[in-house]
């Protein structure tokens, strides 16, 4: 089948587009799900550095810091690297609701996994999650993409409404993860994630009339045949992989390091492959192809963006548990607290944000400028680290909570700028024939960022914190002015997005 079948049919009531707070109904069910997905995720990644790093007697794994923060950015760059595969088996063969469904059915199996105290099922767990992000991530955000016309000047504002639900999961998830694992034993955390999650899957079945793309077939689907033959090779692959990983980690020759290594390099070369594909696709018309050019700077731009964020669950949380202060105008709290930060300053700044392109309306800053501008805070809140390392070492010295939080202030700024306009921008230019795949490329961006980070984290601790905090975040400024000095070329080319 080429082409979606009885579109019509799969419209949410025609009195949802303007019931949830001037946008679609459907766009409060898919920020709810949102909400408990980021709670879960993100709750847990506030934790699982910590708990890779923490000594085996206290319940840890015993990793030194450097390879727990690589080895956490290696988690995340399997996540997303799925993503892709996500993509394709909602446009093929699941449709983007139950692509959604069984994502999150598969996340909340790999969160009760966690929540079981033994190393083998925190693998096991992990790998759970990762398979079910990967079809949870792009089929969602693509899902809020379809609840707008190309033309609807409300898109922004709704993916910057969206990206405010993400962060209220964001802030609340390593407040109660961070608590129960630092204070009753990681696997405490772990579970909290897995109810979580299950609570988001539960809004997200009863909300199901309000959303577009909720019908069950695939809108691109395969014939049959190909589907069934699909479907078996999808099986029999994930099978051979599994045993061929097996056999090689018992022979001793997949190590935890040839592993990281292993997944930065697929992360490099997926992306130059699934650009390619798309640019030669006989599905993809010239208009189409053109806009494809710059969607490429703006994929660059949220790799240097996403390095930077990253850290903030891996290199900016060791910082904080062994040189940071934990206590704010007289009340301890645990480090991974420092996490909820990010995510609170992403909620009160989300909706100023939002209220803010409404009103600017056709004269609010073009999507390449906003990205620019995000990637640039993103460095300078890297760069903000080097005030209070400088002069230091050691686990001797404490800083101020104030660094920490001030740093997270202008990442959580970028992050809205970036990723509201990137996700927007990325539905807007995605060829219509590669919808949710397009979806997957912009979280391939993410997969790149925490492979390149899987290595770049592996000298912290070796080098000075000023010299790793200073370099990394005068390449994402760079970065961020590149984009802005293409301004011109891109405002030409990326017509519908303005």
């Amino acid at each position: 089948m080429d082409g979606p079948a009885d579109p019509a049919a799969d419209q949410p009531p025609p009195g949802d587009d303007r019931a949830f707070l001037g946008h679609p109904q459907g766009l409060a069910t898919l920020s709810g799900l949102e909400v408990w997905e980021r709670f879960s995720f993100l709750g847990m990644q506030a934790i699982l550095v910590l708990y890779f790093a923490d000594t085996v007697a206290d319940g840890g794994l015993g990793m030194d810091p450097g390879t727990a923060a690589s080895v956490s950015a290696a988690y995340g760059t399997m996540v997303y690297l799925v993503s892709v595969a996500g993509g394709w088996l909602a446009d093929r063969i699941l449709g983007s609701y139950r692509a959604v469904l069984w994502g999150g059915v598969l996340i909340a199996c790999g969160h009760y996994a966690m929540a079981v105290p033994t190393a083998a099922m925190t693998w096991v767990g992990l790998g759970l999650i990762s398979a079910g992000t990967g079809l949870l991530k792009p089929n969602v955000a693509g899902m809020v993409g379809k609840l707008y016309r190309t033309a609807d000047e409300r898109r922004d504002a709704g993916f910057a409404l969206y990206y405010m639900a993400i962060n209220i999961g964001a802030f609340a998830g390593p407040l109660i993860t961070g608590w129960l694992g630092e204070n009753e034993g990681w696997h405490w955390g772990f579970s909290a994630a897995a109810v979580g999650m299950t609570a988001g899957l539960v809004q997200y079945v009863l909300g199901r009339r309000h959303l577009a793309g909720r019908k069950h077939s695939a809108e691109y689907a395969l014939p049959p045949d190909a589907m069934r033959s699909a479907v078996t090779k999808i099986i029999a692959g994930c099978l051979g992989f599994a045993v061929l990983a097996t056999l090689l980690a018992l022979a001793g020759w997949l190590t935890m390091d040839r592993f990281v290594d292993l997944l930065t390099l697929v992360s490099v070369i997926a992306p130059a492959v699934y650009f390619a594909v798309m640019f030669r696709s006989p599905r993809v018309t010239a208009e189409e192809r053109g806009r494809l050019r710059p969607y490429a700077v703006l994929f660059l731009a949220s790799v240097a963006f996403n390095f930077i964020l990253f850290q903030a669950y891996s290199t900016m949380m060791l910082l904080a548990s062994t040189n940071a202060r934990t206590t704010i105008l007289g009340f301890d709290f645990p480090a991974s607290w420092y996490a909820s930060a990010l995510g609170a300053f992403e909620v009160l700044l989300a909706p100023v944000v939002a209220a803010l392109w409404t009103r600017m309306g056709s004269r609010q800053p073009h999507a390449s400028n906003k990205i620019a501008i995000g990637v640039i805070l993103g460095g300078l809140s890297f760069l903000l680290m080097v005030i209070p390392t400088s002069g230091h070492g050691g686990e001797a010295y404490k800083m101020a909570a104030w660094w920490i939080v001030g740093s997270y202030l202008l990442l959580g700024l970028g992050d809205v700028l970036l990723e509201t306009s990137g996700m927007s921008a990325t539905t807007k230019l995605a060829p219509k024939a590669y919808g949710n795949q397009t979806m997957a490329l912009w979280f391939l961006s993410l997969a790149l960022a925490n492979g390149i980070q899987a290595q770049v984290v592996k000298v912290y601790g070796t080098v000075s914190d000023p010299v790793y905090f200073g370099v990394n975040g005068a390449v994402a400024v760079a970065v961020g002015l590149a984009v802005i000095a293409l301004a011109p070329w891109l405002r030409r080319t990326m017509h519908p997005v303005h």
